[in-house]
């Protein structure tokens, strides 16, 4: 018998209201044991919770009794609204644990329920994962996109004109020598090449969207330069904080410093370098030089603050003039940004710039973006569906079409390993 599983849900006390669901087949009778009946399902009910080991009294609160399967773990679920101190969540689940057959849950265990019990699939539990873990206005939109559905919906309507495709060859493979199968003997079905591209061509179109890792890890800027270029001043100024340390001396940043912020909604990671320069560097700094070079192999967009036409080749490089306050700076002829970071001068351009740079390359509000699980088993499924396509031997055909829904059956959880499972599900807290 499944275990029943009970943790507090939402922030941790003290607060005005603290939520303990319980789920599982002993929900119920823990319910009835803690406030002498089951109410009414499915209706907020005003009740005095006692520990059943003394009858001693433990909170007046709210209580919720849903009855599975349509819940949102599928089992029979309980809610406790309490009072939100901590002397009173202490008591609850003290006296939840004396119970049989309850125990602490684990993190993410409720929506692995959910899952197992089939009321959200892979990808939709990946969106909550993602919408839990949203710091800005674009990751909670996108995130719960794909956990109310959206792709799921559409793996669903692709899968269902997988299998009238494999329906039809299979008959004509099975069946080819009856007459009402509507194809020549060892024919394949009229058709099957044109209906698995335009399906490939489907799947394909999501291929090329925006993907999910720059808009959880930020659209990632970095900073690059000689020494004494600006770039600490800049940084400080884009993220407005004074986290870098700056000074006149040469070689001050001897080390990448990476900081999240949000701009107008959108998430970036920025990064400061230390100076690039070939001589003059002792052991530490050539270390963070080191580093700098790497880190810029990384980026979704350089801000070049040294020489012109000098930064790194083959990346995305804006070219910008730093320091304008100074004249002694050197100036830019075709810098896209002339900016003083002390002054102010040029920097809400500069940001306003980024920003829309980056809603470019990240999804739109609302747009599902696929994470590299997801892309990969999408590309799979593209990919067999166009070796179907021009297979000329019907039974190989089939197997690449078998191959295709297994893509996707794996990309909504149909299929999968335990150890992908653990690690998705780890990601929830306790209480989700």
């Amino acid at each position: 018998m499944t275990d029943t599983i009970f943790a507090l849900s939402s922030g941790p006390p003290p607060a005005g209201i603290a939520v303990i669901r319980i789920s599982g087949p002993q929900a119920g009778p823990a319910l009835a044991a803690m406030i002498g009946k089951l109410p009414s399902p499915r209706r907020a009910t005003l009740a005095t919770l006692v520990d059943p080991a003394d009858a001693s009294h433990l909170d007046r609160t709210m209580v919720l009794w849903l009855p599975g399967p349509g819940t949102a773990t599928g089992e029979d679920s309980v809610e406790l609204h309490l009072h939100g101190g901590r002397a009173v969540v202490a008591a609850v689940e003290e006296a939840l644990a004396r119970l049989p057959g309850l125990r602490r849950a684990q993190a993410g265990e409720f929506t692995r329920r959910a899952f197992a019990n089939g009321r959200i699939d892979l990808a939709e539990a990946e969106g909550l994962a993602d919408l839990l873990s949203a710091e800005t206005e674009l990751q909670r939109r996108v995130a719960l996109a794909m956990a109310e559905g959206a792709l799921s919906r559409e793996v669903d309507g692709w899968r269902d004109e997988l299998l009238r495709i494999s329906a039809r060859l299979e008959a004509a493979l099975d069946f080819s020598d009856e007459d009402d199968v509507g194809e020549g003997t060892g024919a394949l079905p009229a058709g099957l090449a044109d209906q698995s591209h335009a399906l490939a061509h489907q799947i394909a179109g999501w291929l090329d969207r925006p993907r999910a890792e720059p808009l959880k890890e930020g659209f990632r800027v970095v900073l690059a330069g000689p020494p004494n270029a600006g770039k600490s001043t800049l940084f400080n100024a884009l993220i407005e904080q004074e986290a870098a340390i700056t000074a006149a001396e040469p070689g001050t940043t001897r080390d990448v410093l990476t900081f999240a912020a949000a701009l107008e909604g959108v998430p970036f990671t920025f990064v400061d370098t230390a100076g690039l320069r070939d001589e003059g560097a002792g052991e530490i700094e050539r270390i963070g030089i080191a580093r700098a070079r790497a880190a810029a192999e990384k980026a979704d967009l350089i801000l070049w603050l040294g020489p012109e036409g000098a930064g790194p080749q083959g990346r995305a490089l804006w070219e910008v003039a730093a320091r304008t306050d100074d004249p002694s700076a050197p100036r830019k002829s075709n810098g896209l940004f002339a900016v003083s970071a002390r002054t102010g001068e040029g920097l809400a351009s500069l940001k306003s710039a980024l920003v829309a740079h980056a809603r470019q390359a990240l999804p739109s509000p609302g747009q599902v973006a696929l994470n590299q699980r997801q892309y990969d088993r999408l590309s799979a499924a593209a990919d067999s569906l166009r070796l179907a396509a021009s297979e000329p031997d019907g039974i190989l055909a089939a197997e690449d079409l078998r191959l295709a829904r297994r893509s996707l059956d794996a990309l909504v959880g149909r299929t999968g390993t335990e150890d992908m499972l653990d690690a998705l599900f780890g990601r929830f807290c306790i209480g989700k």
